[in-house]
């Protein structure tokens, strides 16, 4: 926000009245700015990553108040704004490579690895997690809250980097946000045909996908976490590992090794990861699901920032375990602190 502030006072910087005309101007800015909630989800959705994404919407809004002018009214501010921002976001693709998850690349390690296993990749390699308040509108409905939760699940989101871009923008302007195939090729000034081929090509990849995803949370489910918070703080692994299903896999990025099976967990530890005993968790909600900060021993005294854990659940079962570790850049997007005091 106070970055759009500047980059949009620099516009009238050297113009006659430009204080007058900039205070005329904020309540069209309010408008716009009403719609980065559901922007941001957008972006996110189309390009894996929170860092992105918030780059991409300041890029909208900045292009969306430069040309304010040729907005005729054909159609709403918001199917406007998607335009503008899908074709950002379709920009911003091809200056860069996919984004995925350790779990889609290569095998899964041994729970006791050796030291050369422990690779670490760029962060621009790896899909991030984002906080829920960023990307699901206070104002949606309770059957919209829902499919935009489901559509920032890790999974989703990795399966539809595996798409290309622009099957990837029809997916999601159709499927998600339910525009018409004729609505979306106005937006990418492209033939109804060829939406209804890039979109028929999405779904034959996505059909390939088996990607199991729990809506809004059950009792038993929340007893469940409960259940995995009390048996984290207490390292009791065993117990920990009895919360997860048989093909359970888990995840460090930017570390590319990754495990599956609650052996091989359970090894890990019990060994290598021995150093998060004694952990505390807050819980948080990230990517449309339940998420908590991991804080491990300071040895300076009370606990520091390690990781923030995003899980994916399958009934009552935990299926997945992502401990995203890149905490100073993460926690303070989440309003997490870095330090746990006494």
């Amino acid at each position: 926000m106070e970055g759009l502030n500047r980059a949009i006072g620099r516009l009238f910087l050297f113009a006659p009245g430009r204080v007058d005309l900039y205070s005329a101007m904020l309540p069209d800015f309010a408008e716009l700015e009403a719609h980065r909630c559901a922007l941001t989800g957008h972006c996110y959705r189309m390009l894996g990553s929170a860092f992105d994404a918030d780059d991409a919407v300041q890029e909208t809004l900045i292009r969306a108040w430069r040309s304010r002018d040729q907005f005729a009214g054909q159609a709403s501010i918001k199917t406007w704004l998607y335009r503008i921002a899908t074709n950002v976001c379709l920009d911003e693709l091809k200056a860069r490579g996919r984004r995925g998850r350790p779990i889609e690349e290569g095998s899964p390690s041994s729970g006791a690895p050796s030291m050369d296993a422990l690779i670490q990749r760029p962060s621009t390699d790896w899909i991030e997690p984002i906080l829920d308040a960023r990307v699901l509108p206070p104002e949606a409905d309770p059957a919209e809250r829902a499919i935009l939760r489901q559509s920032v699940r890790l999974a989703f989101v990795a399966a539809l980097q595996a798409l290309a871009p622009k099957q990837r923008a029809v997916l999601l302007l159709m499927e998600v946000l339910g525009y018409s195939a004729a609505e979306v090729a106005d937006m990418l000034e492209t033939s109804v045909a060829s939406v209804n081929s890039a979109l028929q090509r999405a779904r034959a990849v996505l059909a390939r996908r088996d990607d199991e995803q729990p809506g809004e949370l059950s009792e038993t489910q929340q007893v469940m976490l409960s259940h995995y918070v009390a048996a984290f703080e207490q390292y009791d692994v065993d117990r920990l590992t009895t919360l997860m299903r048989d093909d359970v896999t888990f995840c460090m990025p930017p570390y590319s090794l990754w495990l599956q099976g609650p052996a091989e967990i359970r090894t890990w530890m019990l060994g290598l990861g021995s150093g998060c005993r004694g952990s505390r968790l807050v819980p948080t909600a990230a990517c449309g699901g339940p998420a908590f900060a991991q804080y491990r021993p300071n040895p300076e005294g009370g606990h520091k920032a390690w990781a923030l854990i995003v899980l994916e659940l399958s009934v009552d079962r935990i299926a997945g375990v992502n401990s995203f570790l890149d905490t100073e850049a993460l926690f303070p997007r989440f309003g997490l602190p870095l330090l746990l005091v006494p």
